[in-house]
């Protein structure tokens, strides 16, 4: 009898430690990077939230900054004394994060309002804007960048290098400014401030939902002369906050792209007779969509920071805007909890990107 040779199995070959670390790096990659990234929210909103406390107490503090000048001295001390500012500043510091967690920012100064009841107020018109902002670097950036790649060192792509770095070597306020002087005062096509007509706010003020965002409000509406009304004022402020990023998303795509087309299967199919713009607008751009998701978080940071200048030059009226007044006024209570808030919502979105990126490619995970 001749003896049956077979070859064996290289999983049952391999040693149990082995088999326990491919279990668990296949099967636990996804879940420990999520929790990883999770957790790191913490640290970096309580490091964003103490950084804003310390820069505020560098010019003493929030009632003399506010208030100073406005009342004798008896007066403001009593103040000070009330809001317990003349307490160690590690009191006043556990003290301002046990009431962040708690979720009480405390009253603004100037206008004594709960600073819960502002981010409630102008938070939507913010997160429009961003919205709107996004839409256009989107448009603009993407296409865009798969023109220049695919017209390489040639004159679009030279011609489109250019618009990339005045996209976001230009201040936004000043691209605003120039926004308005051509589509507003030259051509009177669109609106030059303000985020909606007088009639349209009107309407909208009757509806029992109102959400803040004013294209949700005006769709609610269902009046089309309403929401044109709230989108020719949109045009203006999410044109000049969008090309600050498009600038931004066109030059990867274009990078990205170009090294996409040297790689391996692009060659393989280049060589089957594939056109190269079919090769750009089939095969290529995909892959080099996914730097783009990964630097999305980054650019909300962006758009957030961009939008104090947007909303004051374009008097839309949302977080950044009123964090110009309060910083006008010295209200830096006021200041902190917008800050606070911000920095909260940049630390989830970087979160969620992070998600889908990891989704998408799952190189990210390791």
């Amino acid at each position: 009898m001749t003896a049956e040779l077979s070859s064996p199995d290289p999983a049952s070959a391999a040693p149990p430690a082995v088999l326990r670390r491919r279990s668990s790096s296949g099967g636990g990659g996804l879940g420990r990077y999520i929790l990883v990234r999770f957790l790191l929210i913490i640290p970096t909103v309580f490091i964003l939230v103490t950084l804003v406390f310390l820069l505020m107490r560098t010019t003493g503090d929030p009632i003399t900054a506010a208030l100073g000048g406005k009342l004798t001295g008896p007066q403001l001390q009593e103040r000070i004394h009330e809001a317990g500012y003349d307490r160690p500043l590690i009191v006043q510091y556990l003290e301002y994060l046990g009431n962040i967690f708690t979720g009480n920012f405390g009253n603004t100064l100037s206008d004594n309002r709960p600073v819960t009841q502002v981010l409630v107020t102008y938070g939507g018109a913010t997160l429009e804007l961003a919205f709107y902002a996004l839409i256009v670097a989107f448009l603009v950036g993407i296409p865009f960048g798969m023109i220049a790649a695919y017209f390489r060192d040639r004159a679009p792509d030279a011609f489109l290098r250019i618009f990339a770095i005045l996209c976001y070597a230009t201040p936004v306020f000043f691209a605003g400014l120039l926004l308005k002087l051509v589509f507003a005062v030259w051509l009177q096509v669109l609106p030059v401030a303000g985020r909606a007509s007088t009639g349209a706010e009107l309407q909208m003020q009757f509806l029992q939902s109102k959400t803040g965002i004013y294209l949700i409000d005006a769709i609610q509406t269902g009046n089309p002369e309403v929401i044109a009304d709230v989108l020719s004022h949109a045009v203006l402020p999410g044109v000049a906050l969008g090309l600050l990023t498009a600038g931004v998303f066109l030059r990867l795509v274009r990078t990205n792209l170009i090294g996409t087309l040297g790689t391996d299967y692009v060659d393989s199919a280049r060589s089957r007779g594939v056109t190269e713009f079919r090769l750009v607008r089939k095969h290529a751009y995909r892959p080099a969509l996914i730097p783009i998701i990964t630097v999305i978080g980054l650019q909300i940071a962006l758009l957030l920071g961009g939008a104090v200048l947007t909303e004051t030059t374009f008097e839309w009226k949302g977080l950044g805007f009123q964090l110009a007044n309060y910083l006008q006024a010295r209200d830096f209570v006021a200041v902190q909890g917008i800050v606070a808030l911000l920095a909260v919502i940049v630390a989830v979105t970087n979160f969620i990107v992070d998600i889908i990126a990891a989704l998408i490619d799952p190189r990210v995970r390791y």
